[in-house]
């Protein structure tokens, strides 16, 4: 699955300039998703994604921001258009197979929580 995500945010004009498996402790995810912890999901959202491992990774491109939104589809799957992400690969909206930031600023603080400056390696070629 890793692979046919990775392919289609390259087939898209997108560039994978960073990335790693990890397996988030509880601390980590809360921190991460802190900005929801009121919402009545985030337990559930934070049981899910401290389960297994997770992919993080940096993508670069023009308008990286939306186009990375449109190749992922809709958060619930049972919404997202065909072709997506999330009608693709996704269980379930607790286990929408993928997150992306909403803006540039989120897609800021995002990667710093992931990634130092010296592990981005932006792809001229």
């Amino acid at each position: 699955m890793i692979g046919a995500i990775y392919s289609r945010f390259e087939a898209a004009g997108l560039r994978i300039v960073a990335a790693k498996m990890l397996h988030l402790s509880r601390e980590q995810a809360e921190g991460f998703y802190a900005e929801h912890k009121e919402r009545p999901f985030f337990n559930a959202l934070v049981s899910f994604m401290t389960s297994g491992p997770v992919m993080v990774q940096v993508l670069e491109g023009e308008d990286a921001v939306r186009k990375n939104r449109e190749i992922m589809g809709a958060t619930n799957p049972k919404d997202a258009l065909a072709g997506t992400l999330r009608a693709d690969f996704a269980a379930s909206i607790d286990e929408n197979a993928v997150h992306g930031s909403d803006a540039a600023a989120s897609a800021a603080r995002e990667i710093a929580y992931f990634f130092t400056d010296a592990e981005l390696c932006s792809r001229t070629r």
